[in-house]
């Protein structure tokens, strides 16, 4: 998201947006669960299509973004930006469907990572990135062979990190004169180009109430919820607070991996998840602003 949090102390960050930031990551967490279930009846690409459309819907209907028409010269950049956030997602459902929540998580947010780290000059960020290879090569398919991941899995996730990578480019560019509008125009964007790759899939089951329902459930907690949490927290902490305690999402999804998908993980493979947060920690100690998120 692009909004531009108001500086102030830590200790006036309060309560309430603390609790609001932790929500919507948790809320995307679950909604990434929540996703996966849906897989075995519409496969990843139609739950991909069906949380993009429910997600665009209801954001379309909280945010207006007629309200605000974007310019001939921005449109480039938010058209690369709805392209960027369909991939990323496609991507990270393919990826869901071979390897742990926690661990798709934890790949993906090597792409804000290297954005974070790539635009200083310090030393100290080379750091950061050892750290986050190191997390990488234990998540790796060769590092435990007792529990290998999918190659092809570790190979999408890291490709949706790239992704949102380019996502948080393009956003800053579209959001620069969108504002918060920015995400409703990105995710029907997005909505629009899933459809020639999740029609197939989901078309049989459309006519399916609790299918619908889901794919509504998902679209609130991957997209509408988080994104309202997230700008309730964004307008009351300090852009360090918000970007050190986002490092908490592949935590956060692994442990809802652990609760709604019992997924297991190895000791190593916690190590490489603790790595990567490590890693992105200590990129949002020492860098500048937040890192959007892909709601």
């Amino acid at each position: 998201m692009t909004s531009t949090p108001i500086a102030k102390p830590v200790a006036e960050a309060g309560t309430i947006p603390l609790v609001a930031l932790l929500g919507a990551m948790m809320s995307v967490q679950i909604g990434a669960a929540f996703a996966k279930g849906l897989f075995p009846l519409v496969g990843a690409e139609g739950t991909t299509m069906l949380r993009l459309v429910a997600g665009a819907l209801m954001l379309a209907a909280v945010l207006r973004p007629w309200r605000v028409r974007p310019s001939r010269a921005v449109w480039p950049w938010l058209a690369a930006y709805g392209v960027t956030l369909c991939v990323m997602n496609l991507l990270f459902y393919a990826a869901l469907t071979r390897i742990p929540l926690g661990i798709c998580v934890a790949l993906e947010f090597t792409g804000p990572l290297l954005v974070a780290t790539l635009s200083s000059r310090r030393a100290m960020d080379f750091v950061w990135v050892a750290l986050a290879v190191a997390g990488i090569v234990l998540l790796s398919p060769f590092a435990d062979m007792r529990q290998a991941l999918d190659p092809v899995g570790v190979v999408l996730a890291l490709a949706a990190g790239g992704c949102w990578a380019l996502y948080i480019v393009f956003a800053q560019k579209a959001g620069a004169e969108l504002g918060g509008r920015t995400v409703a125009y990105g995710m029907a964007i997005a909505a629009v180009l899933s459809l020639p790759f999740g029609l197939a899939g989901a078309a049989p089951v459309l006519g399916n109430p609790s299918i619908l329902l889901s794919a509504a459930i998902v679209g609130l907690l991957s997209s509408a919820l988080p994104f309202w949490l997230e700008m309730v927290a964004l307008t009351r902490m300090p852009a360090r607070v918000y970007g050190t305690l986002t490092c908490l999402e592949p935590a956060l999804g692994a442990l809802m991996g652990f609760l709604f998908l019992r997924e297991n993980l190895t000791a190593l493979q916690c190590l490489g998840i603790a790595a990567v947060i490590a890693a992105a920690f200590g990129a949002a100690v020492t860098s500048k602003p937040p890192v959007p998120s892909p709601q």
